[in-house]
């Protein structure tokens, strides 16, 4: 090691004490921006987990990404439950029970705690609810539907699930159902929409629910976003710009037709959405599915037992180790969202308890969203703007979804 001179080196000393008192600053600043900006987070998938293996999440759960003390400790204010139901769900036909045990446990949720959660219905109730009458801060819980396979093909699901508290319905998940056809896989069984998705649509926006485009293919979202009268939103979906070929995440052009209509794409925490290589074994891995269920089927047919899926879900873990990955790379999503569509069409939908904990660096839990204000002040962003990303853009489509909703 060489020894810096006597004279340089107390002038160092003063520099690097200086640099700690403005990062102290900053992160004081990025605190302080998250208690009191409003953040919306589109994408927490907290009720499934919850059906999985119950905790209490008015206090603290140290086995979920999403609990009330680290929830407010990051300064989310509104929490977008994910009503999550699988696409083996679908062909069960349980998706609809499963959907409503849900919000079943939302809302025994909110009412265990009522002084530290309540529902949102609205965004004209935000600042009403926000502060219970005993001056504690709330977490806000509107419902989103991540798969619309729990409407089935009756049209009057939707008005239930409304008054229930379901606020977006993102249309398809990892296969196509009767809405609409799924990103993931080579099937395609609608070339986008279904005749039945397109009264969907026509439903959503005639009751005020927004039309998610996340997961859904890339036909099924230009459709999506032409048929509605409304912004559209996508809840959690990365730019496909950094990931080519990814159709999970969303392309240049349809976020730019989302932005033209008014609405806004919301950035997930993922690594599996934001980081390159985690997003090629994603593709990965589905390939590989369904090579594994191609074998299966042809073992089936010969009179043959089945391989073990278990065995190659745990050889596939095996051989592709989960990626660590920079927050810089959430960051670099928003830059890339800020320079296409401009700052009101960018938003945040983290994905919390949905991906099993590959989330990027800094970004693991809801405690974290100074760490996210903190970068994008270092990036320059004011704060005005940063606002709009972590939920004024949000609130704003929200509100002019309702505003339509009976035209």
């Amino acid at each position: 090691m060489r020894l810096l001179p006597l004279a340089l080196a107390p002038l160092l000393a003063v520099a690097a004490a200086q640099t700690h008192a403005q990062t102290d600053e900053a992160d004081e600043a990025a605190h302080a921006l998250a208690q009191d900006a409003v953040i919306v987070d589109t994408h927490i998938d907290a009720p499934g987990v919850l059906l999985e293996r119950w905790a209490d999440l008015g206090d603290a759960a140290t086995d979920r990404e999403f609990d009330y003390p680290r929830a407010r400790a990051g300064g989310l204010d509104v929490a977008f439950m994910s009503i999550y139901t699988s696409a083996a769900q679908d062909a069960a036909g349980t998706a609809r029970e499963i959907a409503h045990r849900q919000i079943d446990a939302i809302e025994a949720l909110t009412a265990r705690h009522p002084g530290r959660f309540a529902l949102l219905r609205s965004p004209r109730d935000v600042d009403r609810l926000r502060i219970a009458p005993d001056g504690t801060a709330r977490v806000l819980l509107p419902l989103g539907m991540e798969n619309a396979a729990p409407i089935g093909d009756d049209l009057s699901q939707l008005s239930a699930f409304f008054d229930r508290g379901v606020r977006y319905v993102t249309l398809a998940h990892s296969a196509a159902n009767r809405v609409a056809d799924s990103s993931y896989g080579s099937k395609r069984r609608w070339n986008g929409l279904s005749p039945f998705g397109r009264q969907v649509v026509a439903e959503m926006n005639r009751l005020g629910i927004m039309v998610d485009v996340s997961h859904v293919s890339d036909a099924a979202a230009e459709q999506a976003i032409a048929l509605s009268t409304v912004p559209v939103i996508a809840s959690h979906s990365a730019f496909r710009h950094f990931t080519p070929g990814f159709e999970r995440n969303i392309s240049d052009a349809l976020a730019r037709a989302i932005a033209a209509r008014g609405g806004v794409v919301q950035i997930p925490f993922g690594t599996a959405f934001v980081d390159p290589q985690a997003a090629a074994d994603t593709q990965a891995w589905f390939r590989a599915v369904d090579a594994f269920d191609a074998r299966n089927a042809e073992r089936v047919a010969a009179g043959q037992p089945p391989l073990d899926a278990a065995a190659f879900e745990r050889d596939w873990a095996a051989a592709h180790p989960a990626r660590e990955t920079p927050i810089e790379s959430v960051l670099q999503q928003i830059d890339h969202g800020v320079r296409l569509l401009g700052v009101d069409h960018v938003g945040i939908g983290s994905d919390f308890d949905g991906v099993d904990g590959a989330l990027a660096q800094g970004l693991r839990d809801v405690s974290a969203f100074p760490n996210l204000v903190a970068g994008l002040q270092a990036r320059g962003y004011a704060d005005a703007d940063i606002r709009k990303i972590l939920g004024g853009n949000l609130l704003r489509v929200w509100a002019e979804v309702e505003a339509g909703a009976g035209r």
